[in-house]
């Protein structure tokens, strides 16, 4: 099932596309971070991570954010592609949930300590720089978000490891369990804090409300790159765990009513987004105002980097010898304006039923 080629729809998304305008210089401030990182072993790394087009990523998600907050945050969208690919998805953590959970622990901890520290590691030495960063750049509310949802994204992937250590398919509930927090959507969206210097207030942030607001934005955005990351995927035989073939495995669905469906749970889950921000917005503070906005905007973002991405676009994730302009305009594609129905209600599945809660605020 894992090279069965799956044709993906238009994507439904009803939110204005944006990017920052400093964009090109946010992406030449990070790779020259990058460069001074001990990440890049050969020119063959360097170019791994460039073609991840990690600022182009963020600038989207935080349109306004301040630049000297920005490039810090595309640095980090850098560190995590080049981590996911080394300690998650290949290598030999790739299946050992064990030796995972080692390397997930300190690599937490250098993020975690301030001052200085001593990481054998690059790669903990790296996140610890991106996390001294941060700390001269934001406040601690903003830190310690940030911190817990990488947390969160850590123990999301060993359970994804450990699943394929065992070779075990999750059904759709336990699937997007996992993926809520496996995909790393939680940190990207925590630092949008930090980018744009506010705290929305914690009456705010930890309502049931937000709290599901920003558990939506992170699962579409998952589900969507479930969608871009299948010819990469495919080429390194990493499949066995996306929403496709949990439908197709677990449930019994064809290739073509897999797609289906899949995009059905998605566009249902963006609907109860739309409706439920409607009704918070305007109660909102301001900071809680921009974040929402924002929160849209990344889910918009993430779909227009993914189709454009060498990442996700070439099998080997390498760019073009001569390097693209970042675009700032949409991508030419189709869109549509009538989400899909989903025979998998996903009001019944126990992990996200709450969503559709009447929701405190």
């Amino acid at each position: 099932m894992a090279g069965i080629a799956l044709d993906a729809p238009p994507f439904y998304c009803p939110i204005e596309s944006a990017i920052h305008p400093e964009a090109e210089e946010t992406e030449r401030r990070a790779l020259a971070w990058i460069d001074r990182s001990g990440l890049c072993r050969t020119e063959t790394d360097r170019a791994l991570y460039a073609a991840t087009r990690s600022a182009d990523f963020y600038a989207r998600f935080a349109p306004h954010a301040d630049p000297d907050r920005l490039w810090i945050a595309a640095c980090w969208v850098y560190w995590g592609f080049a981590f996911d690919d080394a300690r998650c998805d290949e290598g030999p953590l790739a299946a050992d949930p064990a030796a995972f959970a080692t390397t997930a622990f300190s690599v937490q901890r250098a993020l975690e300590v301030p001052g200085h520290l001593h990481c054998a590691d690059p790669y903990a030495a790296a996140v610890h720089e991106i996390g001294e960063l941060f700390r001269a750049a934001a406040g601690p509310v903003q830190n310690r978000r940030f911190q817990q949802a990488h947390r969160a994204w850590l123990t999301g992937v060993q359970w994804q490891i450990g699943n394929r250590a065992t070779g075990r398919m999750p059904d759709l509930d336990d699937y997007l369990s996992m993926r809520l927090h496996s995909a790393g959507g939680g940190p990207t969206y925590a630092m949008l804090e930090i980018a744009n210097g506010f705290d929305v207030p914690d009456r705010e942030m930890d309502s049931p409300a937000v709290r599901a607001l920003t558990e939506m934005a992170m699962m579409v955005a998952s589900l969507d790159n479930d969608h871009h990351s299948r010819l990469r995927e495919t080429s390194r035989r990493q499949t066995e765990q996306n929403i496709f073939n949990v439908l197709m495995t677990r449930h019994g669905y064809s290739p073509r009513h897999a797609v289906d469906e899949a995009v059905a749970v998605r566009d249902a889950v963006l609907e109860r987004f739309l409706s439920l921000r409607d009704r918070v917005h305007p109660r909102a503070s301001g900071p809680l105002r921009h974040y929402l906005t924002d929160l849209g905007h990344g889910i918009r973002g993430n779909i227009e980097w993914g189709l454009r991405v060498p990442r996700y676009l070439s099998p080997d994730g390498v760019a073009p010898a001569q390097r693209a302009r970042i675009p700032t305009q949409s991508a030419t594609i189709h869109w549509t304006d009538t989400p899909r129905t989903s025979r998998q209600d996903p009001r019944r599945l126990p992990s996200i039923a709450w969503w559709w809660n009447d929701l405190a605020f």
